[in-house]
């Protein structure tokens, strides 16, 4: 892994096999991923950086900004069923437990409403840049 460390603060801890899972998942992103990723890429959003597909702890996250612990996750149509609204909800609460902020959108937000998926990110890294740390 080039030198990074699974112990560096940003993985939270994130095991080998999660780094491994979520490389074979950057090559293959769908559709509403590869859209947002073509405006967060090359620090779009405010200048922040987003990674894709970024291991933390036991989970992999869609996207995610370091700087402002921001997680952007991609929803599809299964996560509207009860049994994954609780895991998705209980992934959050861990995930908040690291001070990390989750965000939601599902794939027809993206797709057809781009801009407005973008805008809504903005304002919430702003927001974030703008807390105390």
């Amino acid at each position: 892994m080039k030198g990074v460390s699974v112990e560096y603060p940003m993985y939270f801890g994130a095991k080998p096999e999660i780094f491994n899972i979520a490389k074979k998942l950057r090559k293959i992103q769908t559709e509403s991923e590869k859209l947002l990723w073509s405006r967060l890429n090359n620090n779009q959003i405010i200048g922040l950086q987003f990674r894709r597909q970024h291991p933390i702890n036991r989970f992999i996250a869609d996207f995610y900004c370091p700087k402002i612990k921001l997680i952007i996750e991609v929803d599809g149509s299964i996560h509207e069923l009860p049994e994954y609204q609780v895991h998705d909800l209980g992934r959050s609460d861990v995930l908040n437990d690291f001070g990390i902020t989750v965000i939601r959108f599902t794939n027809e937000q993206i797709i057809e409403n781009i801009d407005s998926t973008v805008e809504q990110i903005k304002k919430i890294s702003e927001t974030l840049l703008n807390e105390p740390q």
